[in-house]
């Protein structure tokens, strides 16, 4: 069974029930009949992935309990098992899956499978999917008594405070009176972990040069154009992008449903031997490390629509599967990398093969992370900055997702900061100056 996504609807599926959820997806890979893994001797693979709130261990108690409902398609004819749930009819169809299906069976199985992240970012850290639902019923209550209310002859500040204390006698919102403090980059630890760049400078040159001259210049790289990759692969992906211009066939008429998401699935084979691996997991712990210390405000690298991001080393350190949920299109997002970023992508993604010829990949990467690298593209060129190489690369290692569902899919990250934003200030006291911030957000 392969249910996949509908053109101009993300959420396929009502997972509602799964109320920790913020993202989740599944993928088909090392399918040898899918024109993405034409000539594959390996054998197909369900890939899940999933953004959630809480521990592994409770999110895994909730994916094999018995509260899923399976998916009725409108649209097929075959006919469904009422008392099968979601999870049993997804992956009945995977080996080893018990026969024996119970909420114990089933965790057991999904334990057993589990594979370790190699490094994550989230877009808005310390907030769950209730609270973010929360918030931006708060901040449409805001808006609502400001549009019906009359404030003339007040000052920002009185403003404040009548809207304080008309949203606080609501029972709706009692919830937010409780302080919330929105995450700030902890200095302290970012200046320590510079100190370590700095001890560590001598080594992390002398592995650069390795890198570079015993095997970057050596490889083999990147030099198809997005013109070359074969126009039905293209054309399939696009389906499930810029969801908002397309034309239906069918009808004529432009689709006119609104998307402000997106997702991105990836594959990537490592390239061979130990020093391509031990400079992967280097930037992966590199990320691992910083990101918690520096990217806790709404931007990863400088670019402000991601959700989440995540990359994944697995089948023995031989490839990797990279997973993000962003904002705009496929075209915008990745631009953005290249204009903000390209150094930090290319310091991880050139010791997978056939990526763009890459020049001096390590310390101009890490050095970018720390925003010490100018974001010119003359710097060094090539890698990401081999603008048109890159998204033809990007396209070319890009995967379908079956089924791909966001908790709040008209929500950007923006919205999602900036609601929490609104929240703390709300409870607060403020001064006229800061009042006047605070109606800005709204």
């Amino acid at each position: 069974m392969k249910i996949t996504l509908e053109k101009g609807d993300h959420v396929l599926v009502d997972f509602k029930k799964a109320d920790e959820v913020h993202y989740l997806r599944w993928v088909i890979i090392d399918d040898k009949t899918s024109q993405f893994f034409e000539g594959t001797d390996k054998p197909p693979k369900l890939v899940y992935s999933s953004n959630f709130d809480g521990s592994v261990e409770n999110h895994l108690k909730k994916l094999s309990s018995n509260d899923l409902d399976a998916i009725h398609d409108p649209n097929s004819l075959e006919s469904v098992d009422e008392t099968m749930n979601l999870t049993d009819q997804i992956y009945g169809c995977c080996e080893g899956y018990p026969t024996d299906r119970n909420p114990t069976s089933r965790l057991n199985y999904f334990k057993k499978h589990t594979v370790k992240v190699s490094a994550f970012y989230k877009g808005s850290p310390r907030r769950t999917v209730k609270q973010i639902l929360q918030e931006n019923e708060l901040r449409k209550h805001i808006r609502d008594l400001l549009e019906k209310r009359d404030w003339n002859n007040m000052s920002s500040r009185e403003m404040h405070d009548k809207l304080k204390a008309e949203v606080f006698k609501d029972s709706r919102f009692t919830w937010a009176k409780e302080k919330f403090r929105m995450p700030r980059i902890n200095w302290f630890k970012f200046v320590l972990l510079i100190i370590v760049i700095i001890i560590l400078l001598p080594i992390i040159i002398i592995w650069q040069m390795i890198v570079q001259f015993g095997y970057e210049n050596k490889d083999k790289y990147f030099t198809t154009y997005r013109s070359d990759i074969p126009t039905k692969k293209t054309e399939f992906l696009e389906e499930y992008e810029d969801l908002t211009v397309g034309e239906d066939p069918e009808t004529g008429k432009k689709d006119m449903v609104i998307n402000y998401q997106n997702q991105f699935s990836q594959l990537v084979d490592m390239k061979p031997g130990k020093v391509r691996l031990i400079t992967f997991k280097a930037m992966m712990l590199f990320a691992r490390v910083i990101i918690p210390i520096k990217y806790v405000e709404g931007t990863l690298l400088n670019i402000p629509t991601i959700h989440f991001a995540r990359w994944v080393l697995f089948d023995d350190n031989k490839r990797v599967l990279f997973f993000s949920n962003f904002d705009g299109s496929w075209q915008q997002y990745l631009g953005d990398f290249i204009d903000q970023s390209g150094w930090g992508l290319s310091a991880i993604f050139s010791n997978t093969t056939i990526f763009p010829r890459t020049n001096w990949l390590g310390i101009t990467g890490i050095l970018s992370m720390n925003n010490f690298m100018p974001k010119s593209k003359t710097f060094f060129p090539g890698g990401a900055y081999d603008e048109e190489h890159f998204l033809a690369w990007s396209r070319s290692t890009e995967l379908p997702t079956d089924i791909w569902y966001s908790a709040y899919p008209d929500l950007s990250i923006k919205n999602v900061n900036n609601n929490s934003r609104i929240r703390s200030l709300l409870a607060q006291n403020l001064s006229e100056k800061r009042a006047e911030k605070f109606f800005e957000l709204i």
